[in-house]
């Protein structure tokens, strides 16, 4: 065999194996764990159960018995951070999931996802900056996903604020709609967090720099966000590429700062359906301990 051949082939099969991994990859959950120190002096620990990105389609039982194992952690609250969907008829599969934790106090926002259904991109428009959205989308039921969820207690923090109660601690909670769509509104829910709560969050789908900034200078302590996927392809030593938002791709994924707030992004648990790979960057549901300083 030439040489040019042989060169030829190894890279095939190399590329092959590649591939073959990145695909087995995106079904590996993992669960991570993170701690934050944003509780009053004296305060015990809080556990809060950070799911985002499910993207379910029909027939992904192991991702949701996997979702539904999560509940003998034995979290405090459970906050997702949107894109449940990526198919018209995934819903009772996304409550399937989710049922063993609507027992516990939980809060959600959506993502772009849960508005419309997926369409093939060509992964390199990523590199050249945040995806758009296509009109040619098909609009998904979006308001049966909202419906089944606030049915089972829930709330529903799309350009909203609350009160979540969690182990007898007052959590004053803001989200917004889906910045990546233009639809959030924190003109809203804007204005100082409640003094005397005992925990002051912020939850926003994509981590974009205009929401996280006003939740952090209105006193959010922490801020939960989904939508980077981490990256999904990660290089390592160098880490996400991408983050298809404003966010710097070093806070891509995990704990970080941000303008003394605890930010923490979730890589999440899927993947679009024409794009079912993740490479470095396993998916993940974060399980965060809250404790005082």
């Amino acid at each position: 065999m030439h040489t040019v051949a042989r060169l030829a082939l190894g890279t095939a099969l190399a590329g092959a194996a590649a591939v073959a991994y990145a695909r087995w990859e995106a079904q590996s959950y993992t669960l991570r764990r993170a701690t934050a120190a944003v509780l009053a002096p004296g305060q015990p620990p809080l556990r809060v159960l950070h799911l985002s990105d499910l993207h379910l389609v029909p027939g992904q039982s192991a991702k949701v018995a996997w979702v539904q194992s999560l509940r003998t952690l034995r979290p405090d609250a459970v906050v997702v951070t949107g894109d449940f969907l990526s198919h018209r008829d995934a819903i009772p599969h996304v409550l399937d999931a989710l049922d063993p934790h609507f027992g516990v106090p939980g809060a959600f926002v959506l993502g772009s996802n849960d508005y419309y259904a997926p369409r093939p991109l060509n992964p390199a428009k990523y590199l050249r900056g945040p995806s758009q959205l296509e009109p040619r989308r098909q609009m998904l039921p979006w308001q049966d996903l909202v419906d089944g969820l606030t049915s089972n207690g829930w709330l529903d923090l799309g350009n909203a604020r609350s009160t979540l109660m969690a182990d007898g601690r007052v959590i004053d909670v803001r989200g917004v709609d889906d910045p990546h769509i233009s639809r959030d509104r924190y003109d809203e829910v804007s204005g100082p967090y409640t003094d005397d709560a005992d925990l002051t969050l912020g939850v926003t789908h994509a981590p974009y720099l205009r929401v996280i900034d006003a939740m952090a200078q209105d006193g959010a302590a922490l801020i939960l966000a989904g939508h980077t996927h981490g990256g999904q392809l990660r290089v390592p030593g160098v880490g996400a590429l991408v983050t298809n938002c404003d966010l710097p791709r070093s806070k891509a994924r995990g704990m970080s700062s941000h303008l003394g707030a605890a930010l923490h992004v979730s890589a999440g648990l899927g993947t679009s359906p024409y794009a079912p790979v993740r490479f470095a960057c396993r998916p993940e549901a974060s399980l965060i301990t809250l404790t005082a300083p």
